[in-house]
This record gives C-alpha cells, structure tokens and sequence, in this order.
C-alpha cells in the first residue's frame, strides 16, 4: 500500500513504516521520531513519480499527485532538480540534498546534491561527488566553481555532466636547458624575429619556429609577443621587456598582460605553452619536451581568464567538447589583479 506524505515547514513528512520502506533500505530523506521520516520535496516528487508515494497533502488539505505535485514547483530550479535527480536515481545512486539533516557533513559551497557511491547511501559516510544543478541559461561566475560535479540541462531536457576540479599543471620541459644571453633581435608589428640564437633554443626549449621552416642549420626564429616578451625578462634577447610588454597591449589590450602572466608561470612549472589558436583557446600545453623532434602530443588546452568571469554554460560545453575531441583536456586559468593564477579542469563525465 502506497503512503500519503504532508506538507510541513519546506518537507514533506510521511509516517507508518517510511524509515523502513524509504529511508533505511533506498537512501530517501531523513529520520525524525519513530517509523516517521522528512522528505526533500524532489525525493517526493520521485517518489510520487515513481507511485511508491500515493499523495502529499498541502496546507490546504488537498491531495497531490505526481501532476499537481510538479505543477507547484517547490523551490527555485524544481524542473531541473528533479531531472538530475531522477535520472541519477535510474542510474543506481543514491543522493541527498547537500545539507544537514539529510547528511551529516554537507560538501557546502553551491552543491545542491551530494551524491553516493553505488551501493552505498547517506549513513554510509562516503560521498562520491558533490553535484550542482543549473539550466543552460544559467551562467556560473568563476568564484563560484568547486570541485565536485556540475549538471547542465539543456531545453529539451537533456542533461550534460562536467566533472569539474583543481588543477597544478607541471612538467619536466626545460629542465636542464639554460637560456641564451642577448640574442640579437627585432620587434615588429605583432612578433619578434631572433637572430642567430642558439639551437637549443627551438630545439630543445621549443622557443618559436624557425623562419626557414622545417628545413634549417641555424634557424632563425619568429616568436611570438608573449614568448618574446618572456625572454626579454630574463635577458635572453636584446629587447627592452616593457617595449615589448606595452606592444602586446597595443595588440590585444590588457588581455595580453594575463596570457604573459599565464605564460610565465607555465613555463616556471616546467610546461612549454604554444598558441591554442587552432582549437580556439590560448594555449595547448607540452609538459615533457626533450625535443621537438620527439614531440608528442599536447595535454591541455588552457583558456585564459579575469578571475570574475562568468561563463556561459554553452561555452563550457564548446570548450570541453572540443577538447575532449582532440584528446586534451580543457583547463581554465583565472587571473586575479595581483597576479595569482588558478586553474581550473573541466572534463565530460559519464555518471
């Protein structure tokens, strides 16, 4: 026999044998006193959906089905909510609403749900990810990215999983290559030409491209305003640096001042950044270059970014599946006004 449940304070309570039928034995709700448990009103919603819930009453005393239940939308986002919820309940999970009472150790920041380990539940003190839930008309501000899972409904329902998370890009580029001194050099319009540098420059510190093209001795090497600019800091071409520095923002504005400092601390982890113009980012990323002869492939494609910057779901989605379809992965470095730079994944997931 199918339970009714009621309306009470933002919950919907439901008595009899509830714990037993709902909570202890598929992870629904919450314990209150006896048998009694308290429902989030989307793990109602998919219990009536479902028929195991046959009415919730409201504070009027009429009795909803799954219908009048859905028409009411609980809460901001209820349409969506429930579509996650729902199809990660087809899929074997368990999951709560990422608060207290429903678990004990809420994962916080923007999590709407934390989500269980298959086979395990919301006692078993294990959470698999913390998921967030947002239409794709929703833009998420850079400040509010977590680690954890964000869920992304398009109009027609469908439903794309990111797994989002920290990243600390390194490698062993460079390592034991030293940089040359004064290399003669020109700026022009939008690039710089180095004269005579040393073959370890392109060869091995992957500096540039030859202007000869593949065919060199001694290549003389075109390099880019940020690789230039970073080699006029350290005095590797005879190149004022701020020179340089203020051409790359007569170029393209003050973005050029966080691709250099993304550029530069790439570099000092070891990673050789080369343009991601081809994939439509800012950098594809080498981080074990012994030799451009023995290239392999790049590893992350990395977009550059004011640390308040709001993204739109549907460039999120561009941006990783185009990633994932050249085998790299997406990373987005966020830059704040002082120089500090975190980086950021976001890969497809497949619940």
């Amino acid at each position: 026999m199918a339970l009714e449940g009621r309306f009470d304070d933002g919950v919907v309570r439901v008595g009899s044998d509830a714990r037993q039928r709902y909570h202890d034995s598929r992870g629904y709700g919450y314990p209150l006193e006896g048998n009694e448990i308290a429902l989030a009103p989307v793990e109602a919603a998919h219990l009536l959906y479902r028929g195991d819930l046959e009415a919730v009453v409201d504070n009027d005393g009429e009795r909803l089905g799954f219908r009048e239940f859905i028409a009411r939308e609980p809460g901001d986002d209820f349409g969506v909510r429930f579509l996650v919820y729902a199809d990660l309940r087809s899929r074997g999970f368990y999951l709560s609403p990422a608060a207290e009472p429903w678990i004990s150790d809420p994962p916080g920041g923007a999590a709407d749900f934390a989500v269980f380990p298959r086979g395990k539940g919301p006692g078993d003190g294990e959470i698999a990810y913390a998921l967030r839930i947002i239409g794709e008309r929703t833009d998420v501000p850079a400040n509010e990215l977590a680690e954890g899972v964000l869920a992304v409904v398009d109009e027609e329902s469908e439903i794309t999983y990111f797994e989002v998370g920290t990243r600390d890009p390194s490698g062993t580029s460079n390592s034991g290559t030293a940089l040359p001194d004064g290399c003669e050099a020109d700026l022009l319009a939008d690039r710089v030409v180095v004269w005579e540098p040393p073959l370890e420059l392109y060869e091995e510190s992957f500096y540039g491209q030859p202007l000869e093209g593949r065919e060199y001795d001694e290549p003389t090497l075109q390099c880019s305003l940020l690789e230039a600019a970073y080699l006029a800091e350290r005095g590797a071409v005879d190149l004022d640096p701020e020179t340089v520095r203020e051409r790359g923002r007569e170029v393209e504005g003050e973005r050029f001042n966080r691709r250099l400092t993304v550029y530069t601390a790439l570099r000092e982890r070891g990673v050789v950044p080369k343009t991601g113009y081809k994939f439509g980012a800012d950098f594809r990323t080498y981080a074990d270059v012994d030799s451009v002869e023995d290239l392999g492939h790049s590893e992350l494609l990395v977009r550059v970014h004011p640390a308040d910057y709001v993204f739109e779901p549907r460039d999120l989605a561009l941006d990783v599946r185009l990633a994932h379809g050249v085998r790299k992965t997406m990373v987005f470095a966020l830059v704040d006004g002082t120089g500090d730079v975190e980086w950021w994944s976001l890969e497809r997931l497949t619940p």
